[in-house]
């Protein structure tokens, strides 16, 4: 997994907490919704580029 990529997929996992965060706090239900989809989308890229790393070794 490459630096930029680590850095793209944190990056978008804040994006995610600070959209849900932002949600929670003007109840907004669909923002709220939008930010908890771009945080797991996040992790699972995470994931994937983990997995990858761990059969390149």
């Amino acid at each position: 997994m490459g630096l930029g990529d680590k850095i793209s997929n944190k990056a978008e996992e804040v994006a995610g907490k600070a959209k849900a965060g932002a949600g929670r706090a003007t109840d907004d239900k669909d923002l709220q919704a939008d930010g908890r989809a771009q945080e797991t989308t996040a992790n699972l890229k995470q994931a994937g580029e983990k997995a990858k790393d761990s059969f390149k070794k």
